[in-house]
């Protein structure tokens, strides 16, 4: 018996050594995760406290309650609801292309999830809610003036319809791809008619008739398939490359880090997107003091996504055969089938048939979790913008009509070159929520408007910098580029402190 203690005693300990000795050298892609984790409970308390928020306060849920959009809900429910929202594809599809510019992907996901994507997104929600629900364009408006205002209803409007388009194609691939064996459910386009109808009535319905009952089933497959690979990431072989060997770009293709690695990345980081959605859940939040767990939590926990699948994809690229780096070998296996062929190719290898069946549909949830919400918060935003009101189902129809035109007209267009647009549209529309914020924070005396002003100036680097280098933009020389943005963050700049000196002194003449 004495010596059996001792074998099992050390075999544990042997156990616990290797797992130390492994986790060691990953140790980039565990200390992001404890980043990412700390960063909610250190900086995320400090942005709560900077904003202040009001557990004694009543919510748009109670004091605008109509059954159809302001509804409270359990904040469990909410959390899910608000993660599958602006999950979409972004932080799994977006962090594969991501980390084929190397271990440099990892610093994006950490640092701008925690100073800039969960900043956006709780801050975009709690002043939504002090404004009684307004959607996005509505507290921009407020905030940064009339012709903003009507400029970002039809630039929202326009990415709320493209996101409904981009997201009925990509999860009816994947369910195409796994009923591949028939020759009626395995064909897109009837998967694309199906995902489509389930939109018209996520967008119609209230809020919990059908959103709110089939999301924690989609919720719980996000999870399995998360859980399943990052397990998987530690047991199968490949190598994760860490951030003391080389934080040098190494994208096959030599697209540069900047601006292109913080475009590709996108949702795992911070999104334009998840502003549009804020406001949906901050109509159904109980009590202010849960707003930092769902919306600044749900971004981190995005990030995790993120980083699991950034860490995933370059250990699979490692495990192929051939020549070359693990970047090569991954670029290359995307070259016919894209981040979805390695997204399948992960789940088979890594999970089995039911693991794998089960994950796949997480990745098939997150987009039509995006896209049903999409087209609702369109429906919102065109019956603000028309003063309509929603209670009534065919004034909701009429509202929507030319929303689901618009969307399935869309549908025509070539995939990639929409992918492309919807990624500028998105990351540009954080721009313009990150001023707002800004601005809000200035105007109600939050000291620390920093905190908002940072990313903002960041994020208008980045978006301007895009345009005018990217393929799909201008396509001028990189030095043009990086030009203008430095052009554009000293305008805005240099505005912003303007006009924060006139409101501070109301006799100096107005911008």
């Amino acid at each position: 018996m004495y010596l059996c203690k001792v074998y099992f005693s050390l075999k544990l300990t042997y156990k616990i050594i290797y797992l130390n000795l492994y986790l060691f050298t990953m140790y980039t892609f565990v200390l992001a995760i404890f980043c990412l984790v700390l960063g909610y409970f250190i900086y995320g308390r400090f942005v709560e406290k900077t904003f202040g928020v009001d557990s004694k306060r009543e919510t748009p849920c109670f004091t605008m309650n109509d059954g159809v959009d302001y509804i409270p809900m359990p904040t469990w429910k909410i959390f899910l609801i608000q993660f599958l929202n602006i999950a979409g594809t972004g932080p799994i599809f977006g962090a594969i292309m991501g980390i084929l510019f190397g271990p440099a992907a990892f610093l994006w996901i950490v640092f701008g999830c925690i100073f800039a994507g969960a900043v956006h997104d709780f801050l975009s929600a709690m002043i939504s809610i002090r404004e009684n629900g307004a959607s996005l364009p509505e507290f921009i408006g407020k905030e940064l003036g009339p012709i903003a205002k009507f400029a970002l209803r039809i630039f929202t409007m326009i990415l709320m319809i493209m996101v409904g388009a981009v997201f009925v194609k990509t999860p009816a691939d994947l369910l195409a791809n796994l009923m591949s064996g028939s020759e009626f459910w395995g064909n897109p386009i009837v998967w694309c008619g199906i995902v489509f109808a389930y939109y018209i009535l996520a967008t119609l319905l209230p809020i919990d008739a059908l959103i709110g009952r089939i999301y924690p089933v989609f919720g719980m497959a996000l999870l399995i398939m998360a859980i399943g690979v990052f397990f998987g990431i530690f047991i199968h072989d490949g190598q994760i490359p860490e951030i003391t060997s080389n934080i040098t770009n190494l994208h096959p293709r030599e697209l540069p880090i900047f601006p292109m690695m913080f475009i590709s990345i996108a949702c795992g980081a911070i999104s334009g997107f998840h502003a549009t959605q804020s406001p949906m859940m901050g109509r159904c939040l109980k009590n202010e003091k849960y707003a930092r767990p769902i919306f600044y939590g749900a971004m981190i926990t995005e990030g995790l996504v993120a980083l699991i699948w950034a860490a995933a994809a370059i250990k699979f690229g490692d495990s192929l055969e051939g020549t070359g780096t693990a970047y090569e070998k991954l670029s290359a296996y995307m070259v016919n089938g894209g981040p979805a062929a390695v997204v399948n190719a992960i789940c088979n290898n890594w999970i089995g048939t039911l693991g794998a069946t089960l994950a796949i549909l997480g990745v098939v949830a997150a987009p039509i979790t995006s896209g049903d919400t999409a087209l609702r918060s369109a429906r919102l935003m065109f019956a603000e913008m028309l003063n309509i009101n929603q209670q009534n189902l065919i004034k909701r129809l009429l509202v929507s009509l030319p929303i689901f035109i618009a969307s399935g007209a869309l549908m025509l267009f070539n995939f990639d070159v929409l992918w492309r647009y919807f990624s500028w549209f998105n990351q540009t529309l954080s721009i313009f929520t990150l001023w707002a914020i800004t601005v809000w924070m200035v105007r109600n005396g939050r000291n620390h408007y920093w905190i908002s002003m940072i990313p903002a100036l960041w994020m208008t680097m980045v978006c301007m910098t895009y345009i005018v280098i990217a393929p799909e933009g201008l396509g001028l020389p990189h030095i043009y580029g990086y030009g203008f943005g430095l052009l554009m963050v000293s305008i805005c700049l240099t505005l912003f402190i303007r006009w924060k000196k006139q409101l501070s002194n109301p006799s100096l003449p107005k911008i």
